[in-house]
């Protein structure tokens, strides 16, 4: 079950409005996204910095998704938001463990 994980680390003042972007976004894709699974979480020790967490079937996928107009856009008005840049996380998923 291999599978790609990708991790943005950011800073926002403005994770209202962020979380506005990303329901959107989804919205406007007609839920048709291409990652598996998106989770949004805040740093309990750290507030206002944040992890999204992107999961992908593969990074075929992952790159699909970074080669779409409409990321690309959502990418743009998302900087808008953050306090600086994002750092990026490129994860290749090696195993998964579930709760039995």
């Amino acid at each position: 079950m291999p599978g790609f994980i990708q991790i943005m680390e950011f800073e926002t003042a403005r994770i209202d409005e962020l979380e506005a972007l990303m329901r959107k976004y989804q919205e406007d894709r007609g839920n048709a996204l291409l990652a598996s699974k998106a989770t949004l979480t805040e740093d309990r020790n750290r507030p206002g910095h944040y992890f999204a967490i992107v999961e992908f079937d593969s990074h075929d996928e992952a790159m699909k998704n970074s080669d779409d107009p409409a990321t690309s856009d959502m990418a743009e008005k998302m900087n808008a938001l953050l306090n600086g840049p994002r750092i990026f996380h490129d994860l290749d998923v090696r195993t998964v463990l579930h709760a039995r």
